[in-house]
């Protein structure tokens, strides 16, 4: 960690001890990432980590989490005007503290962060999609401003890195819907949109006797293959970084991609299992990443 203040120093060390503690896909502020990122990338991750819990808190009315959430968005406002002189007293204005201190020191976007806790605000409320474009105004804001800021703190700031991010980003969530497939019935939520659902004749009665039929199994992989597209669209930000931050987002690529298989090999107990990387996925995506191929190649 550089030569911060105590603090300062003790600000990020809350974002980081955030990140180790929850189980994510792919690791947050990794080893493969430049050591001068993690501490951002972590305060990045923490302050979306509060913000997906407040929103996610089943227990509270919708009205009162997004009442949390506008303030956990003032908080943070707050915090970028302001220079962290005393230790914060709780967890949460440590990670506004820290955040406060990314955004002023890479001339992060507010918006971006806004964005984010838009998406949530809009979990307390909506279960059901219509269709993809409103699955994909979703993402939009759930996941793609995190590779943006990413982006930005490693120093680019190119409209086709964006766009590509983007796609790689909306991937990943999108896999994660369906790798969560199971958990988020059981929640009340179901990511398929329903034009998926009607043209695969996927009906939600079908889903309450446990198990996935025929219909769901389509559609699930009608889900998936749309997914691969979006993949496909995010392989240009794996090229077009450097360094470290390249092998980063291969490997994220790379993973993200292995759970979609598997979430199509398992379609049919998805309801029972949730699909994830192990260590014996790492020779395979070792393997792969040694053969990755460019996209000018």
């Amino acid at each position: 960690m550089p030569n911060w203040p105590e603090p300062l120093a003790r600000a990020y060390g809350a974002c980081e001890a955030l990140a180790r503690s929850h189980y994510e896909n792919f690791p947050v502020a990794s080893r493969l990432l430049p050591v001068a990122m993690r501490p951002h990338v972590a305060a990045v991750y923490a302050f979306a980590r509060v913000a997906d819990d407040i929103a996610d808190e089943g227990a509270a009315p919708p009205a009162d989490r997004r009442a949390r959430l506008k303030a956990w968005q003032n908080r943070l406002h707050r915090a970028v005007a302001e220079q962290v002189e005393r230790p914060p007293a709780h967890r949460d204005e440590l990670i506004a503290a820290a955040l406060g201190h990314s955004i002023r020191s890479f001339g992060l976007p507010l918006s971006l962060f806004d964005d984010l806790l838009s998406a949530f605000d809009q979990d307390t409320m909506t279960t059901r999609y219509a269709s993809w474009p409103d699955v994909l105004d979703y993402c939009r804001r759930s996941a793609n401003p995190v590779g943006r800021l990413v982006l930005r703190i490693a120093g680019y700031r190119d409209e086709a890195l964006d766009r590509s991010s983007d796609a790689l980003c909306t991937a990943l969530q999108l896999t994660n819907f369906w790798q969560d497939f199971g958990r988020d019935w059981r929640a009340g939520r179901l990511y398929v949109p329903r034009e998926v659902q009607d043209a695969c004749g996927a009906d939600e009665s079908l889903l309450a006797a446990g198990r996935i039929t025929d219909p769901w199994a389509r559609a699930l992989e009608c889900s998936a293959a749309f997914t691969r597209e979006r993949f496909a669209a995010g392989r240009a930000v794996c090229d077009g970084v450097r360094g470290r931050l390249r092998a980063e987002l291969r490997f994220t690529w790379l993973g993200g991609m292995r759970i979609l298989e598997r979430v199509e090999q398992d379609r049919f107990i998805a309801l029972e299992r949730r699909p994830t990387l192990g260590f014996a996925d790492a020779p395979l995506l070792v393997w792969r990443a040694a053969r990755w191929r460019g996209a000018r190649s």
